[in-house]
């Protein structure tokens, strides 16, 4: 543990962050496997549903800083070629 009181607070608040990060990238990774299982189903109103969440949650990622923004349209691009293969 850190000596000096700033520096204690600041590993503290970092541990705070890491899992606010860890929680974040995990809610848009499942919201992009539902997509994908509603894509595999062929249920072209449940999939557009699920991909509006998805799309949503990787913009939500992408403006927090957890994702870079190059790699947050990389994803959008998949999700919507994804969604018009239906």
């Amino acid at each position: 543990m850190a000596n000096i009181k700033s520096s204690a607070k600041r590993a503290i608040l970092s541990q705070k962050a890491a899992a606010r990060n860890k929680a974040a990238k995990s809610t848009m990774k499942t919201n992009i496997k539902k997509f994908d299982t509603a894509v595999q189903s062929g249920d072209k109103e449940s999939a557009t549903a699920a991909y509006k969440v998805a799309v949503k949650t990787v913009d939500k990622a992408a403006a927090n800083g957890i994702i870079h923004k190059n790699k947050a349209a990389r994803r959008k691009s998949s999700l919507t070629r994804s969604l018009n293969s239906i």
